[in-house]
């Protein structure tokens, strides 16, 4: 085999690989992207359909435990509500800190193929509002990129989680904190490293660190700072 025939071999075998990588990078950045934004807002919208079928009407404040003293005394106890279903939306979260136009649908567990369609809850963790700790994960990058911006989170940053009957409205407690994958005591009912000493009502957000890796992960924490009942219009954080 002649060096030209060798030279002209290898040299088509670099652009055939070239191209193959250049497909795979434009389906990992858009292709995902796309889907991901299409699932989210069927997610969405079957939300709002399910919403609009049922009536409004919040649930009671729970205990005034934690750092929102403000809040009102827990209820009588009632019929424990229905246990989220796997996979599927229960409630749409809003960071204003990402931009006026950013929102997700949470849905139930943090599976590769439910977080290709928005934010996972963990399992097992606190409902909206609930005493404990409700734990979301989300993508850093790829399928739609929904914490792409997780590291500018500031304490004071308002995220806010409606599900279809209130509005509740949580307080950064302070910026993003990195560890590892196995530190499962930053979901913890009272999250470990979070600052936060006794029970309450929080809020722990999840992603991937580095930006396009996964061997650590950054986390966000929130107390419940407010509620507000969704016939009563958007929070002021989504309104001013």
């Amino acid at each position: 085999m002649s060096v030209r025939l060798v030279v002209r071999t290898f040299s088509e075998l670099c652009i055939t690989v070239g191209t193959l990588i250049v497909l795979f990078v434009v389906h990992i950045l858009f292709w995902t992207g796309v889907k991901a934004a299409d699932a989210a807002e069927g997610e969405i919208d079957s939300l709002h359909s399910q919403w609009a079928r049922q009536p409004v009407t919040p649930a009671p404040p729970p205990a005034s435990t934690g750092p929102s003293p403000s809040l009102s005394a827990e209820p009588s106890p009632s019929a424990a509500p229905a246990p989220y279903r796997a996979g599927k939306p229960f409630a749409t979260m809003h960071i204003p800190r990402f931009g006026s136009g950013w929102e997700w649908p949470v849905l139930e567990n943090t599976e590769a193929r439910t977080l290709q369609k928005g934010l996972g809850h963990y399992s097992g963790t606190a409902r909206p509002g609930d005493t404990g700790n409700f734990a979301v994960a989300g993508h850093r990058r790829t399928y739609g990129d929904p914490f792409k911006d997780f590291p500018k989170l500031r304490p004071g940053d308002a995220v806010i989680v409606n599900d279809g009957t209130t509005w509740f409205t949580y307080r950064i407690a302070k910026e993003p904190y990195r560890t590892v994958p196995t530190d499962t005591g930053a979901v913890d009912p009272v999250p470990r490293g979070s600052g936060f000493e006794e029970p309450g009502r929080y809020l722990t957000l999840t992603t991937c660190e580095p930006e396009w890796g996964s061997s650590h992960r950054l986390i966000a924490w929130a107390h419940l700072d407010a509620t507000r009942p969704v016939a009563e219009g958007k929070p002021p954080d989504l309104t001013g």
